[in-house]
């Protein structure tokens, strides 16, 4: 490592839960995005400016002037653009040592696998159902972990699927069948702009840590927290026996 990224990186190498060779790895690291929305905005802040090598974003989006009061990756000139355009532009600016890769399509199942092979961990930041479901499926199916946040009103949660840890995968913790007429977003239900950078910073720290084996990790628990009331809890989660989707694999 040379020693203008010393100099970049040396805060994290200072953690001795880092250290060098934590920084190598997250050097080498490839991380998938789902959404640049709220919660994608600060998770792609961090983990870029953290040094993780590759990151690919995946959102078919623009930029709106009501995104701009939660989505602190754009400003008033990116209105109308894509938010992978600006968001790559953004994060060029950051840290040239990461790569970013964009992927302005809506994610599917005839894209999903062929744009997630490429990644060692994917992360969720979605706004719908539909979405989620299809993000878990296929990291379950392709035996990528899967780091997932979602937030509404004032509330914010995030779990990690590790397919090695036995983990329980996000079918198991929010059934697809209880959620199958549930369609709703922030323009119908409102959120709180710091809510996401909250959530997203939390799902950028999990990340960091997973890569570089440091700490304990989310598998097997999720994290609930209540911004009204400032409450932060963490509960154990278990594999379901009769789960549709990771039961079978």
């Amino acid at each position: 490592m040379d020693s203008i990224n010393f100099e970049r990186y040396s805060r994290n190498i200072t953690l001795p839960e880092i250290g060098g060779i934590g920084q190598k790895r997250l050097s080498r690291s490839r991380v998938l995005i789902i959404g640049a929305g709220g919660l994608g905005a600060p998770t792609l802040f961090y983990l870029t400016a953290s040094g993780v090598g590759e990151i690919g974003i995946v959102d078919f989006d623009t930029v709106s002037l009501s995104n701009l009061q939660r989505q602190v990756l754009y400003r008033v000139e990116d209105i109308g653009k894509l938010k992978v355009d600006s968001a790559q532009s953004r994060l060029n600016d950051l840290n040239p040592n990461t790569k970013v890769i964009t992927y302005p399509v809506e994610l599917s199942e005839k894209n999903a696998q062929e744009i997630f092979k490429n990644y060692d961990l994917v992360l969720d930041g979605s706004d719908n159902y539909a979405t989620r479901y299809l993000v878990n499926r296929y990291c379950v199916k392709m035996c990528k972990p899967l780091l997932f946040g979602a937030i509404n009103q004032w509330d914010g949660q995030l779990s990690l699927y590790d397919c090695e840890n036995s983990s329980a995968c996000y079918e198991c913790i929010f059934p697809e069948v209880n959620n199958l007429d549930i369609e709703t977003n922030c323009s119908d239900t409102g959120v709180l702009g710091p809510l996401v950078g909250i959530i997203g910073a939390l799902m950028a720290a999990e990340a960091i840590k997973l890569i570089t084996n440091a700490g304990s990790s989310l598998a097997k628990e999720i994290i609930l927290y209540d911004s009204l009331s400032g409450a932060m809890k963490r509960y154990k989660t278990r594999r379901r026996e009769d789960c549709k989707i990771c039961s079978a694999s």
